[in-house]
């Protein structure tokens, strides 16, 4: 377990390329470019390789890697990966390379610096999937802050600076309540090994009240709920995605989101198993709220972007719905559901990145017709638009249809969760044939619109090396989901048997 171990050999691959652009002397923008790309693309190459290596037969941590680093304070380095955190690794590693080579012709001003920024970005999100330490984990969680703050601030649209510093500051205001949680859970249990602090949840040797647990709980879930974002804490998330630049937009919605669904199921429920129960009912509420409140303000969108940053917060909804149906079938399908939403919402922010490139607008009143002279583009748009709306044959539905399920049969909650999700499938739909009947459909009638090129791998091959990956796995993933449910699928019911066996003990 000391040895050098393949997450510790994926958190260092990004941090080597950054290096190299730091430091190579006289490196030229456009050789920049190319060495965050070959660093994105190693880091999802060692990923694959995770993903073979991950035996689905093991339900706890698996090449996990251990070292004091602190030892008077009791604090590890410790990383590894399970059947929560490997389909979230992969996803990150999956993404990166998208984003990265989405930017090679948007980018213009301090290029190096932008491509330092994503590889620590990269570096960032990995270590909040992988750490087993909470002290570790807190360090990667607000690592995240600065290259997004810097990718709004320097690269982002016009109200970049205001958009920017209400990331950082909701973000951070939600991560002292989880900093002051984190130091009672470490200096009462003597450690800050989330796994050895997790088996002593399980034995009751912790020594936790009722009351003390909701706290820490709410301490955690704060952070968490904002970096969701659940409603009513995510006005921040609009703003962050409109100003964002395209690439930025893409790794917010596609990875940094996740973060916090992640910290849903890896603590809240692990940790805080009673609270869990108790508050389930009414975060379920809050989820609902989300999943209706975001499709009717998506809908009366001018913007084309911010009609699909709107929409992260009912897709998002969805997932947070999955999580507190706490039950394995709810579990699996929210988890899932956090790899569609980042790969649809992901495509569509890149869709409306080329043709913010083409028409220098996102006003949803300047396209129509758009089809007509972008055929391919308007036709793999489609189908990721369909996708992002719970088609069946696609992503969304799969995940989608998992978490309705599990609210369904969920002890914790009831049909009319249910009922009210469902009614978000529809609205899903609604605002989405919307934007796409406004953007692609109609007549011609607009000479700039007339003038647009459509997507060839001569003259476009980054914009169709970014959308043909996300367009293949839309496709497998709702054709073919079974891998993706068999490889969690231990880990989730350890996590929901136990969440049972407290049940039961309660009563």
């Amino acid at each position: 377990m000391n040895e050098l171990s393949l997450p510790t050999i994926l958190l260092l691959a990004p941090v080597v390329g950054m290096l190299v652009i730091m430091f190579w002397r006289n490196m030229s923008e456009n050789r920049a470019k190319w060495v965050a790309l070959i660093a994105s693309l190693v880091t999802f190459g060692l990923s694959l390789l995770m993903l073979v290596a991950f035996d689905p037969d093991v339900d706890g941590m698996q090449m996990e890697e251990i070292h004091n680093w602190i030892p008077g304070a009791n604090i590890s380095y410790r990383v590894g990966v399970d059947g929560i955190s490997i389909w979230l690794v992969m996803l990150t590693t999956f993404i990166m390379p998208l984003a990265i080579v989405s930017s090679f012709e948007t980018i213009k001003e301090r290029v190096k610096l932008y491509y330092i920024f994503m590889l620590m970005m990269e570096t960032a999100m990995l270590g909040v999937f992988l750490a087993q330490d909470l002290f570790l984990f807190y360090v990667f969680w607000e690592l995240t802050l600065v290259p997004m703050y810097f990718l709004i601030g320097i690269w982002g649209a016009e109200q970049r600076i205001y958009a920017a510093v209400k990331f950082f500051l909701y973000t951070m205001a939600g991560s002292i309540l989880m900093l002051l949680a984190i130091l009672w859970l470490g200096i009462n249990a003597g450690t800050f090994d989330v796994i050895q602090i997790q088996e002593m949840v399980q034995a009751g040797s912790l020594g936790m009240s009722e009351t003390t647990q909701r706290l820490l709980f709410v301490g955690f879930f704060m952070a968490f709920a904002i970096k969701v974002p659940i409603w009513p804490f995510h006005s921040w998330l609009p703003d962050a995605h409109v100003q964002a630049p395209t690439a930025g937009s893409v790794i917010l919605a596609g990875v940094l989101l996740k973060l916090g669904t992640y910290g849903l199921i890896r603590y809240n429920l692990f940790l805080f198993p009673e609270a869990s129960r108790d508050f389930a009912p009414y975060i379920a509420v809050l989820a609902v709220i989300g999943i209706i409140y975001g499709a009717w303000v998506s809908f009366a969108q001018t913007d084309v972007k911010k009609l699909v940053a709107y929409s992260s917060v009912s897709h998002l909804g969805f997932v947070v719905l999955g999580i507190f149906a706490l039950n394995s079938i709810g579990v699996q399908g929210a988890i899932l559901q956090s790899v569609n939403h980042g790969i649809s919402t992901g495509g569509l922010f890149l869709i409306v990145g080329i043709l913010y490139d083409r028409r220098h607008t996102k006003a949803i009143e300047a396209f129509g017709g758009i089809w007509k002279v972008m055929p391919l583009f308007a036709g793999i748009a489609l189908v990721i638009t369909l996708s992002s709306m719970g088609l069946p044959g696609l992503n969304g539905f799969v995940g989608e249809f998992t978490i309705l399920l599990g609210s369904a049969g969920s002890e914790v909650l009831g049909m009319w969760y249910t009922a009210f999700g469902a009614l978000g499938v529809i609205l899903a739909a609604v605002y989405m044939l919307f934007m796409w009947n406004k953007v692609f459909m109609g007549p011609l009638d607009k000479p700039e619109n007339a003038a647009l090129q459509d997507l060839t791998w001569s003259r476009n091959w980054h914009e169709l090396g970014a959308l043909v990956p996300i367009l293949i796995m839309a496709i497998l993933i709702g054709i073919y989901p079974s891998p993706f449910f068999e490889l969690m699928d231990g880990t989730v019911s350890e996590l929901t048997s136990f969440l049972d066996s407290v049940a039961i003990v309660s009563r």
